[in-house]
C-alpha cells in the first residue's frame, strides 16, 4: 500500500494519510485482492502469475479439448477444418482479447494509486467500450467469414465444416469479449485466482458438451464451437455474480458512466494498439495458414496439433508477461519506478529460466505428446507435429523475455513499441511464410515464430532500456503498508530528513547527503502500531539509506 505522506516525519501523520486515501478500499475489502507494491518483486509476480498459469492452460484446454475429441471422434480432416480457422479466428477475437486487456491497464493503474473513484470510472469506460467493440467485431466476424476462408484458400475438403465452426464461434464473440474484460478488471485489483476459479468451471462444463454435442449428438463441429460458446456465456455471468457480491470496489453506477466519458480516449489510447497488435500477429498467421492449405490436409492437422502442446507452453511464459504487466501498472500508478526496475529483471530471469525447462519437455517427448491427438497410422502427422515443437522449443528464450518487456511497456501505457513488435512479427512470418515456404516446404514455415520472437526481441530489449531510463526516481514521501494474513504487518516508510551541512551532524559524523531514510517496521502481532506505543517499541527496526 503505497500513499504520499506529504513532508511529515512521523508515522503517525502517514498512517492518517492512509486512512484518508484508502478509506474507501478499507470500507470494501476484497478477500482475494493482492497489491502489487510491496514484497520481493519476484515473489510477488511468481504468486500473482501461478493462477495465471493455471488459467491460460485451462484456456488452452478449450482449444485441446476440442482438437482431442474432434480428431478422435470425427478424424484428421474435421480436426484440419477446426485448425483452418485458428489463424481467422485469432484475427478478430485476438483483437478483442488484446483490447480488453488494454482497457484494464488504467484500473490497474487507478488501484496502485489508491484512487477508488478512477477505478470505477475506468470499469465503467471499459464496459462502455467492450459493448461497442462486441457489436462491431460480431457484425464483421459474420459478413466475413465466408469470403475469408475461401480467400485463403482453404481445401474443398474442409470449407463446409470450417465454416460451420468460425460462424458458431463469431456469433458468441460478445460473450468471449466481457468474459476477457471482466477477468483483466479483476486481476488489476490483484485477485488472479477468481478469474481462474470460474475459468476452470467453464472448461469442464465446456468438456463435457463437446462430448455431449459431438460424440453422442452428432452436432460435428458445430457442436464443438457451441460448447465453448455456452462455457463463455456462463464464466460471463458467474464473473458478474460474483463482483455484484464480493467485489463492491468494483460496482459501477450512472455517475460513473457520466464521469467516464472523459476517459474513453485514455482506454482506447492503450486498448487499441493492443488490439491491432493481437491482429497483426494474427495477419502472419493468416499467411503462414495460406501456405499450409496449399500443402494439404497433413500439414494443416500437423501444424493444428503442434500449436495446441505449444500454445500449452507458451501459456507458461504468457503468465509471467501479464503479470510483469499488472505489477508494472500498479507501481507505475504509485510511484515507484524502483520496483519497476527490480521486478522486470527478475521478472526476465525467471521466465528465461522457465523457458529452458519447457524447450527440454518439448524437444525430448514432444513426439509422444503429439500422438496423444491423432489416430493410428497417422506417422507423418505426428513427425511434422514434433518438428515444429522442436523448433519452437529451442528458441523459447527470445519468446519468454518479449512477454516480459512487452508487458513492462504496456503496463507503463508505452503502446507504440510493442505494436511495431507486432509489426516485426508480421514481416517475419510473412517472410517465412513465403520466402522458407517456397524453398523448403513445411520445415521452412515452422521456422516463422523463432524469427518473429527474435526479431521482436531485438527490437524491444532497447526500447525497455530506454523506459527504464527515463523512470526518474520514487517520490520522497511514500509509506507502505502490507497486512499479510498471518497476523503480521510490515511497514516501509520513506522519511523526508532535513540537509545537513558537514558540521551539523547531529552525531558528529559526517553529514547524510541523502534527503530521506527508509524505515522498516514489523509488527509480529496482529494489532495497529502507534509511534511510542509498546508495540512499536518491541517491533524489530531496521533502517537503512534508500
Amino acid at each position: 500500500m503505497l500513499v504520499s505522506a506529504g513532508r511529515n516525519d512521523t508515522i503517525s501523520a502517514s498512517l492518517e494519510s492512509i486512512r484518508a486515501s484508502r478509506h474507501e478500499f478499507s470500507e470494501h475489502p476484497h478477500p482475494m485482492r493482492k497489491s502489487l507494491l510491496v514484497g520481493s518483486p519476484w515473489r510477488v509476480m511468481a504468486l500473482f502469475a501461478v493462477p495465471l498459469l493455471i488459467g491460460n492452460v485451462v484456456q488452452q484446454m478449450y482449444q485441446v479439448t476440442d482438437a482431442f475429441i474432434v480428431g478422435r471422434t470425427l478424424g484428421v480432416d474435421s480436426l484440419a477444418a477446426v485448425g483452418s480457422t485458428g489463424s481467422l479466428l485469432f484475427l478478430l477475437l485476438g483483437f478483442a482479447w488484446g483490447m480488453t486487456s488494454g482497457f484494464a491497464i488504467p484500473t490497474a493503474q487507478a488501484f496502485g494509486a489508491g484512487d477508488a473513484a478512477a477505478v470505477r470510472r475506468s470499469v465503467a469506460a471499459g464496459t462502455t467500450l467492450t459493448a461497442a467493440a462486441s457489436v462491431v467485431l460480431t457484425g464483421l466476424s459474420l459478413a466475413l467469414t465466408g469470403p475469408a476462408l475461401r480467400l485463403l484458400d482453404t481445401p474443398p475438403e474442409l470449407i463446409g465444416e470450417a465454416t460451420t465452426f468460425a460462424t458458431i464461434s463469431f456469433a458468441g464473440a460478445a460473450a468471449t469479449m466481457f468474459f476477457n474484460f471482466l477477468s483483466a478488471i479483476i486481476r488489476a485489483i490483484g485477485d488472479s485466482r477468481t478469474p481462474l476459479v470460474f475459468l476452470a468451471l467453464c472448461c469442464g462444463l465446456n468438456a463435457g458438451l463437446v462430448v455431449l454435442l459431438v460424440g453422442a449428438l452428432g452436432w460435428g463441429v458445430g457442436g464443438a464451437a457451441a460448447a465453448t460458446v455456452v462455457s463463455q456465456l456462463i464464466s460471463v455471468a458467474l464473473c458478474l455474480a460474483y463482483i455484484k457480491r464480493r467485489v463492491p470496489a468494483l460496482h459501477i453506477g450512472r455517475a460513473d458512466f457520466v464521469a467516464a466519458r472523459d476517459e474513453l480516449d485514455v482506454h482506447l489510447r492503450i486498448g487499441l494498439p493492443m488490439g491491432f497488435q493481437a491482429s497483426i500477429i494474427a495477419i502472419g498467421s493468416l499467411t503462414v495458414q495460406l501456405r499450409l492449405n496449399e500443402l494439404g490436409a497433413d500439414a494443416v492437422a500437423a501444424y493444428t496439433t503442434g500449436s495446441r502442446v505449444d500454445g500449452l507452453a507458451v501459456a507458461f511464459l504468457g503468465s509471467i508477461g501479464l503479470a510483469a504487466s499488472t505489477f508494472v501498472a500498479q507501481n507505475h500508478g504509485a510511484g515507484r519506478p524502483d520496483r519497476i526496475r527490480a521486478g522486470v529483471t527478475q521478472a526476465v530471469w525467471l521466465s528465461v529460466a522457465v523457458s529452458v525447462l519447457l524447450g527440454i519437455v518439448l524437444v525430448t517427448w514432444g513426439s509422444d505428446i503429439v500422438a496423444l491427438f491423432v489416430g493410428p497410422g497417422e506417422d507423418q502427422v505426428v513427425d511434422m507435429a514434433a518438428e515444429l515443437l522442436t523448433v519452437n522449443g529451442l528458441t523459447y528464450s527470445a519468446l519468454g523475455i518479449l512477454f516480459v518487456l512487452r508487458g513492462a511497456l504496456q503496463g507503463l501505457g508505452r503502446t507504440l513499441v510493442p505494436t511495431i513488435t507486432g509489426v516485426v512479427e508480421l514481416a517475419m512470418r510473412v517472410g517465412a511464410a513465403v520466402v522458407l515456404g517456397s524453398m523448403f516446404g513445411y520445415a521452412g514455415i515452422v521456422w516463422g515464430n523463432p524469427l518473429a520472437w527474435l526479431g521482436s526481441a531485438v527490437v524491444l530489449v532497447p526500447a525497455y532500456l530506454r523506459a527504464r531510463r527515463s523512470l526518474g526516481e520514487p517520490a520522497a514521501d511514500v509509506v507502505v503498508v502490507d497486512g499479510p494474513a498471518d497476523g503480521s504487518m510490515v511497514m516501509e516508510v520513506v522519511v523526508p530528513q532535513p540537509h545537513a551541512a558537514p558540521d551539523e551532524a547531529p552525531d558528529g559524523g559526517p553529514a547524510r547527503a541523502a534527503a530521506s531514510r527508509r524505515m522498516r517496521v514489523r509488527v509480529r502481532r496482529r494489532g495497529t502500531v502507534r509511534p511510542g506505543g509498546r508495540r512499536a517499541q518491541r517491533a524489530r527496526r531496521s533502517t537503512t539509506a534508500p
